[in-house]
């Protein structure tokens, strides 16, 4: 048998079994290993979660301890706990030390329950509610509806008042987020030099709270469902501020309350389609008087996505909305698009921390 020449010839890009099972090197293996870390993340958020739900970080506060007393005073198994351990300590949440005990990091001391910028609620609220949603995001993709709403049968928020808990742990979670930029919301609103402003939508206050600190003769209303208010009235009296902010309650795509010089939209909008962000912002634009400013505070998506970590967390986020509520994050552009549409103009955008910004919206 003659056998030709170019028999073990191959077309580039045909590949034999033997390629199958060759390592890959260089920047293959490059894009393998950043590739393998994506598809596992997931176990971040878990751990990290999973040090909320039992307090760990609570528990660190009092001082450094070793995995078994920890697992004694948190109800765990000690050989499981000391594995969460190490792997909170990859993550920078604690460090082990050299007796073997764990100390509790500055970034750690973030899960602790009176730490005075939070965000346990928001671990425990992505651990235990968030992740089962995001396990549908192809289901979200294919047909633009919420994994929510296949999950509970509700879309939007509507299961939220069918469960106090539940909700009670929401809107903290959404007090531990407000936090982070309510200082950065309250300059803007002090420049502007308001004498009352109207927080639709503000959830437990807690922007409504800062600007109140920061500004000691302004007065408010903060306009929201009656569940959420009932939990509003004691964050708002703990505050001292009972006296200068009215609780009104209602649903914005109603009516908005009249009577401010500033309205703010914190986080609103990015929840809902743009049909109904146009009737929302068509009652702002009644409510308002002419001279009155409208604040909306809001991630903005950039107009061209690169690899960078700012860009990766409204990227996050916005896939976040899609799962959660069938909300969307938006470019600057869209935001002037609807707020055009409603009678509004933009006067300034500024830059606030985490990806948000603070638009400015006078009427025309």
């Amino acid at each position: 048998m003659t056998v030709s020449a170019t028999a073990d010839v191959k077309p580039i890009g045909v590949r034999t079994p033997l390629d199958c099972c060759q390592t890959p090197a260089g920047a293959d293996l490059e894009n393998a290993a950043k590739l393998n870390e994506m598809i596992g993340a997931s176990w971040m958020s878990q751990a990290v979660y999973a040090a909320a739900e039992l307090r760990i970080a609570d528990l660190l506060a009092q001082g450094d301890q070793h995995a078994d007393t920890l697992a004694a005073a948190s109800g765990c198994q000690p050989t499981s706990l000391l594995r969460l351990l190490r792997a909170l300590a990859s993550l920078g949440l604690c460090l082990e030390n050299d007796d073997g005990s764990y100390a509790l990091t500055a970034m750690g001391a973030l899960l602790r329950t009176d730490a005075r910028n939070s965000l346990r609620s928001w671990a425990i609220w992505w651990g235990r509610r968030q992740w089962s949603w995001w396990g549908n995001l192809a289901y979200s993709v294919k047909t633009g509806d919420s994994a929510r709403r296949l999950a509970t049968g509700h879309q939007g928020y509507q299961h939220l008042e069918m469960d106090p808990e539940v909700a009670a742990l929401f809107n903290q979670a959404m007090v531990e987020m407000s936090r982070l930029v309510a200082g950065e919301v309250a300059g803007v609103v002090v420049a502007l030099a308001p004498e009352r402003v109207v927080d639709v939508g503000g959830g437990y206050g807690e922007v409504l709270v800062a600007v109140l600190a920061a500004h000691p003769t302004l007065q408010a209303i903060l306009f929201d469902l009656p569940h959420t208010l009932d939990g509003a009235r004691g964050r708002i009296a703990a505050a001292g501020m009972a006296q200068r902010c009215e609780l009104l309650s209602g649903s914005f795509f109603d009516f908005i309350p009249g009577g401010g010089d500033i309205y703010i939209l914190k986080s609103v909008l990015h929840n809902w389609d743009d049909a109904r962000c146009a009737l929302l912002l068509a009652n702002c634009h009644r409510a308002m008087a002419h001279c009155s400013r409208l604040l909306i505070v809001e991630r903005l998506l950039p107009a061209r996505m690169t690899g960078s970590l700012a860009d990766q967390a409204v990227a996050r986020a916005d896939l976040n909305m899609l799962v959660g509520v069938g909300g969307r994050e938006r470019q600057l552009a869209e935001y002037h698009s609807l707020l055009t549409a409603a009678g509004f103009a933009v006067a300034a955008e500024h830059a606030l921390a985490l990806g948000f910004s603070v638009i400015v919206a006078t009427r025309r």
